[in-house]
């Protein structure tokens, strides 16, 4: 009973220390037999055998097959117990909501997409997002819910789980996004802008976890995520990375947080969309012009399109984002030194007409020093991209940042992972 009472309250004793770590090296693969975890860290035979016998009575850890032998009895692997729980991200953009469900190891294994507009509020988006959660749960493995990811495009006080005068939120300021989740499937809940979400997407699909990068986002909106020695960079209310309302000297567009010349104003595909239009108002032919005259709507992919098929309004409206936009990657590139660039949203998909912009004027603006090791690459152009994000956020909230807390009850609760954050 003691030494449940000591694991239950997380004090840090050698104990602890060492289960903790010997679980999350056998969950990460950096060792997978006993010996390989004496031989790392250090603990004598009997000392690995005590705790790994802990771990797999708290149903952390489970044996595996026999590994290769060394000239001796083949030592048994270890497996992590991903079975146990299921991640669930639920990432909300613009114009779609997208639903993912994955065991504890990170693969998503079920996904839901459909298309909806986040200005129809809070209330109506939650409840149809709630919906498409319980689809999925009813079709995955049924283990109980040991975190959610929730992506928002706009500001989010990580802390509190709730959007800040996010610009085409209409009605989401302060709402309480976590506080819904929580009710319905009492499980920990992380809100997070949807840039950051797929930052932690392309960790993931690189399998760096020291990388250096910047995720822009260049689509209806314009947003960054930042990713410092593979840790995500938010700052002090969450608001790093949100270059889209960056003045551009000497615009007077008026962007719809209110303010004059932002970046998302000039070049964001919102901003194209406008001007788009305007050009086919004043006598522009060619591909927009007929998707105009046919009754479709124009839109951010529409351009990229255009572009694709020559449409000299469509490239020369990518061409200025792109310059524009290259302007404060540049700044970021000065002041943040990243190894990697990851041009991600619909501006991506118009490929080198865009990107080749970028390039230019990020390595005519940056200092040499910070662009000699620098690579701007598109993004992979996945629709899975923030929900494998979501799920890595999650698994680093609960194995590498709370773990401690809640380690002793054998798996995670609100009260032991967000209330003492």
């Amino acid at each position: 009973m003691a030494r449940e009472s000591t694991l239950r309250f997380g004090a840090q004793t050698d104990e602890v220390t060492s289960l903790l770590r010997i679980v999350n090296m056998v969950r990460t693969g950096e060792a997978s037999t006993r010996p390989e975890i004496g031989r790392v860290t250090g603990l004598g035979r009997g000392v690995v055998t005590q705790r790994v016998d802990h771990a797999i009575e708290m149903g952390y850890l489970e044996d595996g097959e026999f590994g290769a032998s060394s000239g001796g009895r083949a030592p048994r692997t270890l497996r992590f117990r991903g079975d146990r729980g299921r991640i669930v991200v639920c990432a909300l953009g613009a114009l779609h909501i997208h639903i993912g469900v994955a065991m504890l190891e990170g693969d998503v294994i079920d996904q839901n997409h459909r298309t909806w507009d986040i200005a129809r509020g809070p209330a109506e988006t939650l409840d149809t997002a709630l919906a498409m959660v319980d689809e999925l749960l009813a079709r995955t493995p049924d283990v109980p819910v040991w975190g959610i990811a929730v992506g928002v495009p706009g500001p989010v006080d990580f802390e509190t789980g709730r959007p800040v005068a996010p610009p085409i939120m209409p009605g989401w300021n302060g709402f309480d996004v976590r506080r819904r989740f929580e009710q319905k499937y009492e499980a920990p809940v992380w809100v997070d802008n949807d840039v950051n979400l797929l930052a932690f997407g392309e960790r993931a699909r690189r399998g760096d976890d020291h990388i250096d990068l910047i995720y822009c986002k260049i689509g209806s909106g314009i947003g960054a995520g930042l990713l410092s020695q593979g840790r995500i960079h938010r700052g002090v209310n969450g608001a790093a990375g949100d270059i889209g309302h960056v003045r551009v000297p000497e615009s007077t567009a008026i962007c719809r947080c209110g303010k004059i010349g932002c970046l998302e104003a000039v070049a964001g595909g919102w901003a194209l969309v406008r001007e788009a239009e305007a050009a086919i108002a004043g006598g522009a032919t060619g591909y927009l012009a007929k998707r105009g005259a046919d009754g479709e709507a124009l839109t951010p992919e529409a351009i990229t399109l255009a572009a694709e098929d020559g449409d000299a309004v469509a490239i020369a409206l990518l061409q200025r984002s792109a310059r524009v936009v290259g302007e404060s990657i540049a700044a970021l590139v000065n002041m943040f030194n990243p190894g990697f660039i990851v041009i991600g949203g619909a501006m991506a998909g118009a490929g080198e007409i865009y990107l080749a912009e970028v390039r230019q004027r990020v390595y005519e603006l940056s200092l040499p020093l910070a662009t000699r090791d620098l690579s701007i690459t598109p993004s992979a152009n996945d629709i899975r991209e923030p929900l494998r994000g979501g799920v890595e956020m999650v698994r680093e909230q609960l194995f590498d940042i709370t773990f401690p807390r809640w380690f002793g009850d054998g798996r995670p609760s609100i009260s032991g992972v967000l209330a003492a954050s």
